[in-house]
């Protein structure tokens, strides 16, 4: 491996050669030495621009949350349009994609980075579940008050479920991603009960989220 290449955005091309690890060996294989190879880079490189990894890590869970802002920004944009149903199936899958689902793991296994993440922010300690959490929640609160859940449904019960039911749908990488249906399954399962009924033409209840 070479001993020295420029980087000339060390953090930025650090983090996704981490990423590119986690994702092809899981948590267990993602070390200094395999990210700096990865990179190309010397492994001083790392110890210049982190104080040790852990501290590395902490800094590639938080810039990949704050990625997720911009998804959980097109989730509440959302609001109103579609069906409830579709839209929370369509986040979810976007929501734990990869790597956000990679990086659950490596925040679960390793004390340290959960305690620099708890200093480093609010409920930072499982960041991405956090994030993904209140995107979760802001939508729904979203569509109820827009009147498409309905008006007493329980904003937090929905979204645990919603959260956790994602999470393990996602977590299994052997096989492959859900499939839509399944996601939507998950969804429209959860929601039962929490969207509002109105009359169709015949005068039956159905569902209109």
């Amino acid at each position: 491996m070479p001993t020295g290449v420029h980087l000339r955005d060390a953090r930025r091309q650090l983090f996704d050669a981490a990423e590119r690890v986690l994702l092809r060996t899981g948590p267990n294989g993602l070390t200094s030495r395999a990210v700096t190879d990865e990179a190309g880079c010397a492994k001083g490189v790392l110890h210049r621009h982190f104080t040790d990894f852990d501290d590395f890590l902490a800094e590639l869970v938080l810039d990949r949350a704050a990625q997720l802002e911009r998804q959980a920004a097109a989730l509440r944009a959302a609001a109103g349009t579609g069906t409830v149903a579709g839209n929370l199936t369509d986040a979810l899958t976007t929501l734990f994609g990869p790597v956000p689902v990679a990086i659950i793991p490596l925040v679960t296994f390793r004390d340290e980075l959960r305690a620099r993440l708890r200093r480093a922010r609010p409920g930072g300690g499982l960041a991405i579940l956090t994030e993904v959490t209140a995107a979760v929640c802001a939508y729904l609160a979203d569509e109820r008050d827009r009147g498409r859940i309905a008006a007493g449904a329980d904003i937090d019960s929905l979204t645990l479920s919603l959260v956790g039911g994602g999470h393990l749908l996602f977590a299994d990488r052997d096989p492959g991603p859900p499939t839509t249906a399944t996601v939507r399954k998950l969804v429209t399962t959860v929601l039962a009960g929490a969207l509002p009924h109105r009359p169709d033409a015949h005068g039956h209840d159905v569902s209109v989220g």
